[in-house]
């Protein structure tokens, strides 16, 4: 799975980060320390982390990740990101 979309909100920009849906590597997920959970209302399940966005980012290129974009929707910040 060489991409990866994280996302936070703006006013949660302290945490936590999104990291993975439901289909995300398990690996990772736990690399990364995530937990997995269904909020109210919605029929998908999230990986998140109550990391801030910046050290999600800095774990994540320890392993090879590089950030490819980074924007805004809405309220979300979203950063998209490779490994080879």
């Amino acid at each position: 799975m060489p991409y990866l979309l994280i996302s936070t909100q703006i006013r949660l920009e302290a945490g936590p980060t999104m990291v993975g849906d439901e289909h995300s590597d398990p690996n990772l997920m736990d690399f990364l320390g995530a937990r997995k959970r269904n909020m109210p209302g919605n029929n998908f399940c999230e990986y998140y982390v109550n990391d801030v966005p910046r050290v999600v980012l800095d774990k994540l290129e320890k392993i090879g990740y590089r950030v490819v974009s980074m924007t805004g929707v809405g309220q979300t910040l979203v950063w998209c990101l490779h490994r080879e």
